[in-house]
């Protein structure tokens, strides 16, 4: 079925050609894909934990030449190859890690990896598509060492951890592996990312110059109040009760303190735990959440008035509150910034591969990423793009979504990827600076 996929992409491009066998994915790499792709799905470990991943990585690009450096970030691994002919350098990133979400796939490989998260077990799935990243960076890999001889610059494969978010406690992701010196001695001129994504159909990719995605900061609150019978909550001071009033004043910042004319912007509360007996006022009871924005100033603002909300309600109701906002830009994901003028560059290469029709215009998404840490370290331009995993003929509006235990990545998904990425990269290496 891949050689098949493959085939249509080819015939369905104009510049793709036996005259330019460097810009094709073979049959037999794209075999190799699908197969990294299942057993990865199959063996998934959550964030900081990517040991069978990153050694399976570490193994091939070793096999195929790459001078490999592995424990970067903990389970990172990165491969440099120098081509065979003088040309800039780039980057190319690709996340390993799995989420903590039981599978609800029916397929062959489908996961059924338990592990523990925050204290819990808890199925563990690649809800998010990064095994699929994974395995066509790899396919890349062995494209790239094929042509060594007559490939323009330099490459670095960057296959990272944790980028679902580091356990409480640890560090990691694409800021530890910049903290790491993955970029101390490999001074890329250009860093390019890939996502496969439910809202689109197998056949599309989407890129959007300017934002992309939206910065995002974790909060987290500790609401203290006093402990009493449920029977006489007058003795004590209800955090349940105070915490609920937090959650439910804060929807108004979006809603009546923004000016979302300029903006999109999202207030997101993701936990909400109190309390270990039904006819008990605990003392306690802590919240946490999300903050997705575009514009620093916004971003600013709600964090202002997230902390004040959250003490001057604490105060009327008798309790305290502790909020827990990032103390730096390392604790948080930037806006993923595409630079214009190398999107520009990177859409005509889309359109070459896949053909106009197949290339649209990326909505801003308030999803987040840690990849822009990968362009600052750098100091580097950057261009992330979206990749369709939604069947043909499958309304993609409405199929599960990345992190649902429902999501589901069609494989062609795979060749479309890596056509996409492969030819941006040539055209990048060829390009020069």
């Amino acid at each position: 079925m891949q050689v098949r996929v493959m085939a249509a992409l080819l015939a369905m491009s104009g510049t793709i050609s036996a005259a330019e066998p460097s810009a094709q994915i073979s049959p037999s790499v794209l075999s190799d894909v699908t197969a990294w792709r299942r057993d990865l799905h199959q063996h998934p470990e959550l964030s900081n934990r990517e040991v069978r991943t990153s050694k399976i990585v570490a193994d091939e690009l070793k096999k195929l030449g790459y001078t490999v450096r592995t424990g970067v970030a903990h389970t990172g691994v990165t491969g440099v190859l120098k081509g065979g002919k003088p040309g800039p350098k780039l980057a190319i990133r690709a996340d390993m890690d799995a989420l903590p979400v039981t599978e609800q796939v029916d397929v062959p490989f489908a996961s059924k990896v338990k592990s523990e998260y925050l204290g819990k077990t808890v199925g563990v799935m690649h809800a998010c598509g990064h095994d699929a990243h994974t395995a066509m960076l790899l396919g890349l890999a062995e494209t790239f060492a094929k042509m060594k001889n007559d490939l323009p610059g330099e490459i670095m494969l960057v296959f990272q951890p944790a980028e679902e978010g580091v356990p409480p406690g640890e560090t990691g992701g694409a800021p530890g592996m910049v903290r790491d010196g993955i970029f101390k001695d490999f001074k890329p001129d250009a860093v390019f990312g890939m996502h496969v994504v439910a809202a689109y159909n197998v056949g599309k990719v989407g890129v959007r110059a300017g934002g992309a995605m939206a910065s995002s900061d974790t909060f987290r609150m500790t609401v203290h109040g006093k402990q009493a019978h449920g029977a006489t909550p007058w003795m004590g001071i209800d955090p349940i009760v105070t915490a609920a009033e937090i959650v439910t004043m804060a929807q108004t910042i979006v809603s009546r303190q923004l000016n979302l004319n300029k903006e999109p912007a999202v207030v997101t509360f993701g936990t909400f735990n109190g309390g270990s007996r039904f006819n008990i006022v605990p003392d306690a009871a802590d919240l946490s959440g999300t903050i997705r924005t575009f514009d620093e100033g916004m971003r600013k603002q709600i964090i202002t008035s997230l902390t004040g909300i959250a003490e001057h309600v604490a105060a009327a109701n008798g309790a305290t509150v502790e909020v827990q906002m990032p103390k730096s830009d390392e604790d948080r994901n930037p806006v993923n910034y595409n630079d214009p003028a190398l999107t520009a560059r990177v859409r005509v290469s889309l359109e070459k591969a896949l053909g106009n029709e197949h290339v649209i215009d990326a909505e801003r998404w308030t999803a987040s990423e840690d990849f822009p840490h990968l362009a600052i370290g750098a100091k580097a331009p950057s261009v992330y793009f979206f990749v369709g995993a939604t069947p043909a003929g499958q309304d993609a509006a409405t199929a599960p979504t990345n992190h649902s235990p429902k999501f589901f990545l069609d494989e062609g998904a795979l060749a479309v990827g890596m056509t996409a990425m492969l030819q941006a990269s040539l055209d990048f290496l060829s390009g020069g600076k």
